[in-house]
């Protein structure tokens, strides 16, 4: 087989390949024979179909078939072999003659190639990046406290409404006349929170009522612009929503009030287990300690991202094959369409470019990882997960079981090998670059993070 391969202007890339009769001729005629055993033609007993039969029926289908799979071989030794940095899939190119398989061989076929540019960066000790710390004060571990109590309060019964009670009660549509409507919509046992009623008069027809009272309001002109509220309040179909005016009744048959639990051994053992904890001194260092280690991760997750704002500025706009990349991105999503390409092909080679500069990271840092790598990390991203319910105290058997179940979806697995990587890479460069500490405080960091 001959290859050649051109690439004038160092991005588009065009392969030729010329396959001989030498390349494909003993697999192609191996083939035929299995086929010659196992043929089933009338006339014929099994094993004895005449050869000259058998390659005027499967002949040609076979050779295309071999010929195929030389030239997907072929094509990916080449490039590796050459250490071409070779984007996305090889396309038929458009100079390609037209190949006529029944004649005899050389066959010649060409491929368009998108290469990457090619370009060098690095990370030195006279480079600074910024590093935020995220200060952990006293107010901060206060939020998470009164988000534990939250999270373990309860409700008790009440006598007199307050702003944030649940209402339980009965409601009736009413006449003009301001009387139950006979055949109305009714509803027993509805449950409302007027403190989320959008409208002040409405919501004010609620204030300092009384178990046993009954209220009258309008539940659209309460929710307006909301048929889904009314619609499951009422519990009818939001379809008809748009035509209901009536006032309504609704008698108070059930105050509850949300209570905080009390910061004691019970909320102790609940968040960390029984007995981890034994005061409030102890509870709440060990809650900073668990912010402090929570919050390391969004400052590293901050790092990763100037490290990648700071780089792309360093490497500048980078040559690609535009028309080669559209091409390939069009043929990886047939279904959207050239509109598809032309809306996400911007932010698409922004991907790629930090993409293409990490993997010199990667590599001048020799960073690998190994499957303990990519389970550490599932078990972090199950711990997190538990964390936001307020689950701290999750056995390590259950974090193991839900991380080898993450680990068994694909959906999740690329992004927990991106990750792995992340984090790798993170804590080498953490130690390459110089650092330029920064004290924030969260609600600061969350606001520089949504900018």
């Amino acid at each position: 087989m001959k290859i050649s391969f051109e690439n004038p202007d160092k991005v588009n890339g065009l392969l030729t390949l010329t396959v001989e009769e030498a390349d494909y001729k003993d697999k192609v005629e191996k083939t035929l024979k299995d086929y010659r055993k196992k043929a089933n033609i009338p006339g014929f007993r099994p094993g004895q179909v005449p050869m000259g039969m058998v390659k005027r029926q499967f002949g040609t289908s076979v050779k295309v078939d071999e010929i195929n799979k030389i030239l997907g071989e072929q094509i990916y030794k080449y490039v590796n072999d050459n250490n071409i940095k070779m984007l996305g899939e090889p396309l038929p190119s458009d100079k390609q003659t037209p190949v006529d398989m029944e004649a005899a061989a050389p066959y010649t076929f060409m491929f368009d190639i998108a290469v990457a540019p090619d370009f060098n960066v690095s990370l030195t000790g006279d480079d600074t990046i910024d590093y935020y710390t995220i200060d952990v004060d006293d107010a901060l571990i206060d939020r998470q406290v009164d988000m534990f109590t939250s999270r373990s309060g309860h409700y008790d019964k009440a006598e007199e409404y307050q702003p944030n009670d649940m209402l339980k009660g009965d409601i009736r549509e009413l006449d003009e006349n301001g009387n139950t409507k006979e055949g109305g919509i009714t509803v027993e046992g509805a449950v409302m929170m007027p403190e989320y009623i959008k409208v002040e008069d409405q919501k004010k027809l609620f204030e300092g009522a009384k178990l046993g009272d009954i209220i009258t309001f309008n539940p659209k002109k309460a929710y307006p612009e909301n048929d889904v509220e009314v619609s499951s309040l009422l519990k009818m179909k939001k379809e008809d929503v748009a035509e209901l005016t009536s006032d309504f009744s609704f008698q108070i048959i059930e105050i509850s009030r949300f209570v905080k639990a009390e910061v004691n051994q019970e909320l102790f053992d609940q968040v960390y287990g029984k007995d981890t904890v034994k005061d409030e001194k102890e509870f709440r260092e060990k809650i900073s300690e668990g912010l402090k280690n929570q919050l390391a991760s969004d400052s590293d997750y901050k790092f990763i991202v100037d490290v990648r704002k700071y780089l792309e500025d360093k490497v500048g706009a980078l040559t690609y094959p535009d028309a080669m990349l559209k091409r390939i991105m069009l043929n990886n999503n047939k279904d959207k369409g050239q509109e598809f390409v032309d809306k996400n092909y911007d932010m698409s080679i922004k991907e790629l470019t930090w993409h293409l500069i990490k993997e010199q990271l990667v590599a001048a840092n020799e960073i690998k990882i190994n499957d303990e790598d990519i389970m550490d990390t599932a078990k972090e991203a199950a711990r997190a997960q538990f964390a936001q319910y307020g689950m701290n105290n999750i056995p390590e058997e259950y974090i193991e079981n839900y991380a080898t179940d993450m680990l068994k979806k694909k959906e999740y697995t690329d992004s927990l090998v991106d990750r792995s990587i992340d984090r790798k890479l993170t804590s080498v460069l953490k130690n390459v670059v110089k650092l330029n500490g920064k004290n924030i405080s969260l609600d600061e960091f969350n606001k520089m993070m949504s900018e």
